[in-house]
């Protein structure tokens, strides 16, 4: 450590790091538990604007809505961490915390319905994700230079608690928050942020290093234009094309995620010769580096969408099945997932603490491993599970996420040079928050080829039985999956959107009835989806495995030595 960080330390106090992690806690608690519960507020707020998220012509809506918040943070995070190396980190931070206050206050204050109204939420979910890449970006740097080396992994664990807690915590609070009035899923954020600006602003101070340096604009402009059209195509991979189930074949998507990958080289090939890069390639000279965030792209990937598959789980089969309304599935999946946020509470600081003594290499390594476990044991539940034996793999999965997340984010920032943490914790940030949308992308695309090759028999059979004429049955056997994969994802009833009042009216009365009611759709998907549902499963128990092997490529325990040269 060098001389002056021990003044400044000395100078700002002992209790100062305490201050430092409870903001950054905050700050993490908010941005996740608002974007949860997004997620299961969707219905109501599409309710509030009078739009059918469904509808063919407003399905790109529910995209943005759904993922550009995602798209925008991982675009943003690398850069904003490298601005807050040069004019500051808690400045950056401070300025992350107003802006996505201010993000909530005019989300809460749309008054536009229709696609107005939809364009009008998905702008000001972009306003806060600048707020939320700003808090993220910076938050770790922050805790690094305000921990010492052998406490900076329980710091990182209590910090990142709050952020997959606060995920989980808004599934139930967005169900009942919903219910009262959409407006409130962003309103409850408005005195938090007030309250965590002010005293952000008051009690957060500098300790890192600032060297004041150039902006690399052709960097920053190639960088983000590239992994933006990447992220855009992947996400719109989701949506069918022509006769296609996906769209991973249309022009728009080809040319966007083309277009998007030779930015992307165009991009390495400045960073390896501008002299104040934004994006520090030197860095992945560190194995501690590398490997430590190559880990955390693919848990990212094999675990992002699974909250997704777990929500579409709950809601569109087993919640239905045991007697819950649609109407009721989204707040009740949010509580049935606790277990998972429960592992990953117990195992998340005590992980960092152990691997501030003993490295991140062994709990890191450890923590995917049994993530791939409990995937495969996943797998091998049936579709109508008992509650018990998923509760209990969903609270080893947060046991295993726990013994990855603060480990190895410990191990990246101690590997670090004190002048580039800030440009380090935003490269981290990206390759997390890049694997979210790829993995929602990948997931979603994985469960509608698995179910392609089995629904459309089930489907017409089940239509049929029950009055649907042959000529409705088969084009709606043949729909893209998407259509009540989302859904049921949104707590609807498929078939009463997919049918139609027409339909339903033209059936006998106990069809009718049956078609629309709790069990029909369920028991339907269940069997195609528990196909979809392996197929989606073997690919992360694959990404897990893969990230067990970068995590363990890592080395034994490092911490950067200012003065010395890192190891490679």
């Amino acid at each position: 450590m060098r001389e002056q960080d021990h003044a400044a330390r000395k100078e700002i106090g002992p209790h100062y790091k305490w201050i430092a992690l409870s903001n950054t806690t905050l700050g993490m608690l908010m941005a996740m538990l608002n974007a949860s519960s997004v997620l299961i507020a969707l219905p109501a707020i599409f309710r509030g604007i009078h739009l059918n998220p469904l509808d063919a012509a407003n399905f790109s809506y529910l995209l943005w809505i759904l993922m550009g918040y995602l798209l925008v943070t991982a675009v943003l995070v690398v850069t904003v961490g490298r601005i807050g190396d040069i004019f500051g980190r808690v400045r950056m931070y401070n300025l992350g915390f107003a802006i996505f206050t201010a993000g909530s206050i005019a989300l809460s204050l749309t008054w536009s319905t229709g696609t107005a109204g939809a364009i009008e939420l998905i702008a000001f979910r972009m306003v806060q994700a600048v707020g939320g890449a700003l808090l993220m970006a910076n938050s770790a740097a922050i805790l690094t230079d305000a921990f010492p080396a052998n406490e900076r992994g329980m710091a990182m664990g209590v910090n990142q608690i709050a952020g997959l807690g606060g995920s989980f915590i808004g599934l139930i609070l967005g169900g009942l928050l919903a219910v009262i009035d959409w407006r409130w899923v962003f309103l409850i954020n408005v005195p938090v942020g007030l309250f965590g600006t002010v005293w952000a602003y008051l009690q957060l101070r500098e300790m890192g290093e600032r060297h004041p340096e150039r902006i690399d604009w052709l960097g920053n402009i190639t960088f983000a234009a590239g992994l933006t059209a990447l992220l855009v195509g992947i996400t719109y991979g989701i949506k069918p094309y022509g006769h296609s189930t996906t769209g991973w074949l249309s022009p728009f998507v080809l040319s966007t995620m083309i277009g998007g990958l030779v930015l992307l080289v165009i991009f390495v090939l400045i960073e390896r010769r501008v002299k104040q890069p934004m994006f520090n390639l030197h860095l992945f000279s560190i194995r501690a580096f590398t490997a430590g965030n190559i880990a955390g792209l693919l848990s990212a990937i094999g675990r992002g969408g699974l909250q997704f598959m777990l929500i579409i789980w709950l809601q569109g089969v087993w919640l239905p099945i045991h007697g819950y309304t649609f109407a009721q599935t989204p707040l009740w999946a949010g509580i049935y997932m606790v277990p998972l946020t429960v592992g990953f509470i117990i195992a998340g600081p005590l992980s960092g603490y152990l691997a501030d003594r003993y490295g991140a290499r062994p709990f890191a390594t450890g923590g995917m491993l049994l993530a791939a476990v409990t995937f495969a044991l996943l797998m091998g539940l049936p579709a109508n599970f008992s509650y018990l034996p998923f509760a209990v793999v969903l609270f080893f999965n947060g046991i295993a996420f726990g013994l990855f997340s603060a480990p190895n984010t410990t191990g990246i920032m101690n590997s670090v040079p004190a002048r580039n943490r800030g440009a380090a914790s935003g490269m981290r940030a990206t390759f997390q928050n890049t694997g979210m949308p790829l993995s929602i992308g990948v997931f979603f695309s994985l469960m509608i080829v698995g179910l392609s090759s089995t629904v459309p028999k089930t489907m017409f059979s089940g239509l049929t039985s029950h009055g649907v004429p042959a000529s409705l049955a088969m084009p709606l056997s043949h729909l893209p999956p998407v259509s009540y994969l989302f859904a049921a994802f949104l707590g609807y009833n498929p078939l009463k959107t997919l049918l139609g009042p027409k339909v339903l009216a033209a059936l006998p009365a106990a069809d009718a009835r049956t078609l629309t009611g709790r069990d029909f759709f369920p028991h339907l998907i269940s069997g195609p989806f528990k196909h979809g549902l392996i197929v989606v499963l073997t690919f992360s128990i694959v990404m897990c495995l893969i990230a067990a092997a970068a995590s363990w490529m890592r080395g034994a325990r490092f911490v950067y030595d200012e003065q010395e040269e890192p190891q490679v």
